[in-house]
């Protein structure tokens, strides 16, 4: 812990995506963590993504090292990764490289089936496309490149269809329509590469979208889920293997559907995992006794491990 007392860590939250205001909450509670434990820390709002601006924002304050609590544009997509990369600055979580690829849907999964890591059978509609039929319901329509479960719709009715693809789209301009497996809804904690627990999400009404991730009282979690010891150490492995797959590192959070035969459909590796107090990184590392001012610690130690490894390479 002494090594880390030597450093100025800042915290960077907000960011210019539709996930600011999450990520403030993600950024406090970090930050607060972190001082808790005696580091000097602080918070910084990335409130643009002009590339200069943030360079500036970043000098300004004088950090050794980064904790990036940024989600959705400019925080997982690669982009403040590279800026620090330019900086010289050591930051938690994933390389620019590996956030792209996990931030983009189309590109994850297409990694997913050369890896032969179940996904759910899928294809891409871009905004230009005439809009196809709703055959083979129900069906998932997703932006390809967003998180927080926005324009994420389930669709079990045609009446349904055609509105829920023009709300995706409001989001980007492909979507990713998806088959969905009616099963149980789990997530997976990765931490130093390892998974940590299984956790099952039960949400009380309709699915876990952005409302019932981020309110009290409207979803369910099972921790550790109370599944067969095989489905359990399949949803595991999987899990690290979706995460190794797309070059992640120190941690991720992987979202699973698990079928009624016991196999598990990754959906998506979540590079920066929310860290409020409704979130399931924290959860998944609670129920293997890491409690949560020591998970800050921990992503802190990885990326600080990692830059001194860098290092000795030159």
């Amino acid at each position: 812990m002494s090594d880390l007392k030597d450093y100025k860590i800042g915290v960077l939250e907000g960011g210019v995506s539709g996930e600011r205001d999450i990520s403030f909450v993600s950024g406090k509670e970090a930050c607060l963590a972190l001082k808790r434990k005696g580091i000097n820390a602080e918070e910084i709002d990335i409130n643009t993504q002009d590339i200069q601006a943030v360079k500036e924002i970043l000098l300004s304050h004088s950090i050794d090292a980064a904790f990036i609590a940024l989600h959705g544009e400019f925080g997982e997509d690669g982009r403040i990764q590279e800026v620090l990369d330019a900086l010289d600055i050591p930051y938690t979580g994933s390389g620019a490289a590996a956030s792209r690829r996990a931030m983009d849907k189309i590109i994850s999964k297409d990694i997913f089936v050369k890896n032969n890591i179940p996904t759910p059978n899928y294809f891409v509609l871009n905004k230009s496309d005439p809009i196809p039929g709703p055959e083979g319901l129900p069906k998932v329509i997703k932006p390809y490149y967003s998180g927080s479960s926005i324009g994420v719709f389930i669709v079990y009715d045609g009446k349904d269809w055609e509105r829920s693809i023009l709300e995706s789209f409001k989001i980007n301009e492909k979507i990713i329509i998806e088959d969905y497996i009616r099963g149980k809804e789990l997530t997976v904690g990765i931490l130093g590469e390892k998974p940590l627990s299984v956790v099952e999400i039960i949400p009380k009404h309709g699915y876990f979208n952005f409302t019932a991730k981020y309110s009290d009282g409207m979803v369910d979690f099972i921790a550790p889920a109370l599944l067969d010891i095989n489905d359990y150490s399949a949803a595991m492995e999987v899990s690290r293997r979706a995460h190794v797959s797309l070059g992640c590192r120190h941690f991720s959070r992987v979202d699973i559907r698990m079928d009624d035969k016991g196999t598990p459909f990754v959906l998506e590796v979540n590079s920066i995992p929310g860290l409020t107090s409704h979130s399931l990184l924290p959860l998944s590392a609670k129920v293997c006794g890491i409690e949560f001012d020591e998970l800050i610690i921990r992503m802190l130690q990885l990326a600080l491990r990692n830059e001194k490894k860098e290092k000795q390479k030159i």
